[in-house]
């Protein structure tokens, strides 16, 4: 059993530094975007792009979270 707390354990490890990595990269767009938008005429094909981009990385830190959370039965 030793083995398997192990394993989880890594794998909880290396969720959370994914989890980590994925929040970063949220941010670095959202302040992207907002670069973008405080300019006189801010391109908006490049802001939607991103904002895409922030979406999807969004349902994946959810997903990640999700599996770092374990089941509570009530």
């Amino acid at each position: 059993m030793n083995d398997l707390e192990t394993e989880e354990d890594e794998v909880a490890r290396a969720l959370a530094a994914k989890l980590a990595h994925l929040r970063q990269d949220h941010q670095d767009l959202d302040a992207a975007v907002h670069a973008l938008e405080s300019q006189p005429s801010p391109d908006m094909i490049q802001i939607a792009r991103l904002k895409k981009r922030k979406l999807v990385l969004r349902d994946q830190i959810v997903l990640l979270e999700n599996q770092l959370t374990p089941d509570i039965i009530a």
